[in-house]
């Protein structure tokens, strides 16, 4: 049984400037030069495959050339697992743990003060050759904390949102430095703008987390200068909210556009991008082929399976997708990497660098996990199959090569002698993850 939880003109000229940017041939990467690289992690909230060019999933797509230039400059992970929330999907990321460690398996959860982050792992592991920041939204405080600041657990600068959402794209709480004001600009403008401002006070390496709130509900038309959806009246419910989600994405990317033009020529070629969904696309804008009972909120892949590229200096694959399994706690060790740390693997992370080059990965599962307060389940993949456990003692097994959208539960039926010793492997390996 399936559970579940819940045109106005375009800047052509800017854009096409992006594009050119976005888009030089020549590229000197820190093995070449001996310059250590930037990096710019950007997360989209709830931007799954569907809304993503690159992917067959979803019927409407949004205009987005600057993200599509990350893209087709770098490589597309077609085998990408997050969370079905925002909160573990980040506190992967940032412990390079699963959530059943940190205790962050839903939205809203805690993220314990006493977990050792990325930022703070990058400045002890490079002698302090790293300036590190987290612009956007940081939702790993819980409902209740409204005051913390998020530099207090090693990063150099913190600004943005702590909560997981605001009622108003145009009136919200910004945190900066520990200090709170109320901003009416824009939050997709704003955040780009406390990234610019940041990246341009720096004379070393940076890192910078750019942790957007587009497109996430509620669904406020962006300026119309940033969008081509349209003349999009207030939104309300009982209406399409598609055109609304894809104009946000849109706004985000022409943001992502005015960021990647702030930087020299220079420092933009120095600078390895990975780009993110942070989990799938919300119901009220979900597309075929998913439904609303398989994507933001479930194990389904509509819900965990969303999109990663990766482009900038080292990555000689260019233009390519990748099959190889990626998770989010992956990015932890592979940042690390990027940035000189020799540690293939810490924690629960496994970096995926060798994969920019063309060599092989060493993870041969996937693994991911919610529990909301009702249901408590876990997800594993060998790529091929898929099991989904309750802890009611309920499972779900797919076979993701003939059933990509997981319509046909093997379990229903009898299982193979090779779909027997499959669900035992992953049985093991997952009981192994949760030891």
């Amino acid at each position: 049984m399936r559970y579940f939880t819940e045109t106005a003109k375009y800047l052509f000229v800017i854009c096409t400037i992006t594009l050119t940017g976005c888009n030089k041939d020549s590229r000197t990467g820190p093995e070449d030069n001996g310059a250590s690289p930037n990096i710019l992690l950007i997360i989209a909230d709830d931007m799954g495959k569907d809304a993503t060019a690159g992917f067959a999933e979803g019927n409407v797509k949004p205009n987005t050339p600057n993200i599509d230039g990350i893209r087709n400059k770098g490589v597309s992970f077609n085998n990408f697992w997050v969370y079905p929330t925002c909160s573990p999907t980040r506190a992967s990321i940032l412990t390079g743990k699963y959530g059943y460690r940190t205790g962050v398996k839903w939205a809203n959860d805690l993220l314990g003060s006493s977990e050792p982050i990325l930022h703070q792992y990058l400045k002890e592991n490079t002698e302090d050759a790293y300036a590190t920041a987290l612009v956007g939204k940081w939702h790993l405080s819980g409902n209740e904390n409204t005051m913390f600041n998020p530099e207090t657990l090693g990063m150099d600068y913190y600004a943005g949102l702590l909560r997981g959402g605001v009622e108003s794209y145009y009136q919200w709480m910004l945190t900066e430095d520990g200090h709170q004001s109320t901003q009416t600009a824009y939050i997709t403008e704003k955040f780009t703008g406390l990234a610019i401002d940041w990246i341009k006070a720096q004379d070393r390496p940076w890192f910078l987390w750019l942790a957007y709130t587009a497109p996430h509900t509620p669904f406020h038309v962006p300026p119309a200068e940033m969008h081509t959806q349209g003349n999009l009246p207030e939104y309300m419910q009982g209406i399409s909210a598609l055109p609304y989600y894809l104009a946000a994405i849109e706004a985000m990317d022409f943001q992502i556009g005015r960021l990647l033009n702030s930087l020299p020529d220079a420092e933009r070629e120095n600078t390895v991008i990975i780009f993110i969904g942070d989990n799938g696309t919300p119901n009220l804008a979900a597309q075929f082929p998913y439904s609303n009972s398989t994507v933001k909120g479930t194990l389904y892949q509509g819900g965990i399976n969303t999109p990663l590229f990766v482009s900038g200096p080292g990555i000689t694959r260019i233009g390519e997708q990748d099959d190889h399994l990626v998770g989010s706690t992956d990015l932890f060790a592979t940042i690390a990497e990027v940035a000189g740390i020799s540690s293939p693997e810490i924690n629960d992370s496994k970096s995926f660098k060798p994969l920019f080059s063309g060599e092989d990965s060493n993870r041969d599962f996937q693994y991911s996990e919610m529990n909301d307060g009702a249901s408590d389940l876990w997800a594993i993949s060998d790529g091929q199959y898929k099991l989904i456990v309750n802890a009611n003692g309920g499972q779900e097994m797919y076979d993701l090569s003939t059933d990509p959208y997981e319509g046909n539960d093997l379990l229903a039926g009898i299982l193979s002698s090779g779909q027997l010793a499959a669900k035992e492997r992953l049985q093991i390996e997952l009981d192994r993850i949760r030891d």
